[in-house]
């Protein structure tokens, strides 16, 4: 025991404590009342600590790349810490989303990610990729040592998904139909390479590649949803879309909510987690006041990534 432990960190500690639990408890109910086993989240951020602060230390600083908004991030914990939290959540599996912004930066993180999918058993053991020489094989050997989704992130990379370095990597991807989540919509703040264009001459070369769109590819949602209708492998997560925040910079189009609605075997529950200027919950309210229905939720929440990734 530590005497000099200060009260007030106790206190602080057990506050935080009560906060996850009240969160915890109306997280529950809320997939309770839908008749689910819990939630799986597709996106949600695991790293590097000395990377994760990096990327803190960017959001502080409210960098040109997160459209210079205040986000503040409201889980901000040690590692064990924040799988702990997913996990009083109900959240069943979830993954850990990590991006290299730079060349011999992805080999080492799927070196990471491999090992913290070892010992973090309901993590979805994740890889990433960059347009560099090598691709093609790191990306093949993390596939053949299990990696069952992969990040790529067009906005952050500042890399052209068509880039003829990648054409192999992809190839490796949709021959062994591993999912791919992809921030490749121009939200919050558009790159040199974001949009729906350079994506679609990837799909135009690889139609079979299972690409889940994160933050259904904000802000040009229509035209993500057209690629989704036009490539049957085409899934979009719901990652921040829908929510007060997002909502009051890049509105969701009512128009578009009926294809939304026909896409519901396809959209997946994506939360950003732990790197979110809100509570968890507030992701499943937003979703939940679209009013599209029950089942559709369930399918959302639950039973569209527990297909995809064969969860039972």
């Amino acid at each position: 025991m530590n005497d000099h432990r200060p009260a007030s960190a106790d206190l602080a500690e057990g506050t935080c404590a009560s906060r996850f639990d009240e969160e915890a408890a109306e997280v529950r109910r809320f997939w309770g009342r839908l008749g689910l086993p819990g939630l799986i989240d597709v996106h949600t951020h695991f790293m590097p600590e000395r990377v994760l602060d990096k990327v803190w230390e960017y959001f502080d600083a409210q960098g040109p790349l997160t459209g210079g908004l205040a986000w503040p991030i409201s889980y901000r914990q040690q590692e064990a810490e924040r799988a702990e939290v997913l996990r009083r959540f109900g959240v069943r599996a979830f993954t850990a989303m990590l991006y290299p912004h730079k060349p011999d930066m992805a080999r080492w993180l799927n070196s990471w990610a491999a090992d913290f999918a070892r010992r973090t058993p309901d993590c979805l053991h994740t890889a990433t990729l960059f347009p560099e020489p090598g691709v093609e094989t790191y990306v093949r050997e993390a596939v053949e040592a299990g990696a069952r989704v992969f990040k790529a992130h067009v906005q952050v990379g500042a890399y052209d998904p068509a880039d003829e370095l990648l054409r192999p990597a992809w190839g490796v991807l949709a021959e062994a139909q591993v999912p791919v989540v992809i921030h490749c919509g121009s939200g919050p703040a558009p790159g040199r390479h974001t949009g729906p264009g350079p994506i679609a001459r990837v799909l135009a070369r690889h139609p079979g590649l299972r690409l889940i769109v994160a933050h259904l590819g904000m802000p040009e949602y229509e035209d993500f949803l057209c690629l989704a209708e036009r490539y049957p492998e085409i899934r979009l997560d719901t990652t921040m879309a829908f929510t007060d925040f997002t909502e009051a910079l890049m509105p969701f189009p009512g128009r578009a909510l009926p294809r939304l609605a026909d896409l519901g075997d396809r959209v997946l529950l994506g939360s950003d987690f732990p790197n979110i200027p809100y509570p968890y919950l507030h992701q499943l309210h937003a979703l939940e006041r679209l009013d599209l229905g029950a089942e559709w939720l369930r399918a959302v929440c639950h039973h569209n990534a527990a297909k995809l990734f064969g969860l039972g």
